[in-house]
């Protein structure tokens, strides 16, 4: 950007801004703007992308303390964004530069002399005197360009949502992604969550004046499974099991989240509701998670006469024993 860009443009007025407003009022009028105006939001609209890219070029300006100074000084001195005018102030003419200066910098030499300033080919000029560009060179940087003088500033970040199935989630996937009308592909590590966020560094929008790019915040979704379930970085699942199983103990097969299965050893006398632990046999992450299995006592819902007979001598067998013991004296509390 040049110095007379920023005598021709109001970026208060861009934004939509009062020119003493402060610098909340100035990112929320920003903010609002860069979301009305997004390329993402305007697909194929040229004028809404000129419109984004103002918007930008004015809060990186306004946004910026030392540059919102500089830019509010040169705009005052030359009332509001007219250009420069060669040569000395008269009736019929625009008013000279050291007119334009002489409210910044006194009006005159000591010694009652003023200093003049002119463009190149002006009669007022002496023998070596700075044109325009070279005024603004002392105050802003060489060449009257602006940006010279400007701090690095960073990219703003860019958000994106993608969808996993359950197993990609579990085993990390890799996954394309179009962001502000460019593609970029990026890993998505294994264990990812429903809802997480995975910040991309240096994947955002670029940097202004040699700042680095922001960053690509990715959220994932991520499909729910009818068995398994994620728990940080271990896999649940809740297995059934019969009423003799959970008393006497046995050995049951469980499916593993990669399509195998694992063999899984109920102790006598499990109650319904118990985890059993199976190392490194949940998600595929370095250090790797286990496999959190609960069983559920499924009492049948139709028993043969044998069974009911059976179920009978059990309960003869265990007369006396009474699961609810102290409960009615725990709940008098």
């Amino acid at each position: 950007m040049t110095g007379q860009d920023w005598l021709e443009k109001d970026f208060y007025a861009t934004l939509g801004v009062a020119k003493d407003a402060d610098a909340d009022a100035i990112k929320k009028a920003y903010r609002k703007q860069a979301r009305k105006y997004h390329p993402d939001k305007n697909p194929g609209d040229a004028k809404a992308e000129d419109r984004f890219k103002s918007v930008g070029e004015a809060y990186a300006v306004l946004s910026d303390t030392e540059q919102r100074k500089q830019y509010d000084a040169l705009r005052a001195m030359a009332g509001g964004g007219a250009r420069f005018s060669a040569g000395t102030g008269g009736a019929g003419g625009g008013a000279g530069f050291e007119d334009l200066f002489g409210g910044m910098f006194g009006q005159g030499a000591p010694g009652g002399t003023r200093v003049r300033y002119s463009t190149p080919g002006s009669s007022t000029g002496t023998s070596g005197a700075g044109g325009f560009e070279d005024i603004l060179s002392g105050m802003f940087g060489s060449g009257g360009g602006f940006g010279s003088r400007r701090r690095p500033q960073r990219g703003g970040d860019i958000t994106a949502t993608t969808r996993l199935p359950f197993r990609q989630a579990l085993t990390g996937s890799t996954v394309q992604l179009t962001v502000d009308g460019r593609s970029t592909t990026t890993r998505i590590p294994p264990g990812v969550h429903d809802g997480q966020k995975i910040r991309l560094r240096g994947k955002g929008q670029p940097g202004a004046n040699g700042g680095e790019p922001g960053d690509l915040i990715v959220t994932v979704q991520v499909d729910p499974h009818p068995v398994f379930s994620l728990d940080g970085k271990n896999v649940r699942i809740t297995v059934p099991i019969t009423f003799d199983e959970a008393a006497l103990g046995a050995t049951i097969e469980v499916p593993t989240p990669d399509g195998s299965a694992v063999k899984v050893k109920i102790p006598a006398g499990t109650p319904s509701g118990r985890t059993l632990r199976v190392r490194r046999k949940g998600t595929t992450t370095p250090t790797g998670g286990d496999l959190l299995v609960t069983v559920n006592v499924v009492v049948p819902n139709r028993l043969s006469g044998a069974a009911k007979e059976a179920v009978k001598a059990f309960a003869e067998a265990n007369e006396g024993a009474n699961p609810r013991e102290g409960l009615s004296a725990l709940a008098a509390q």
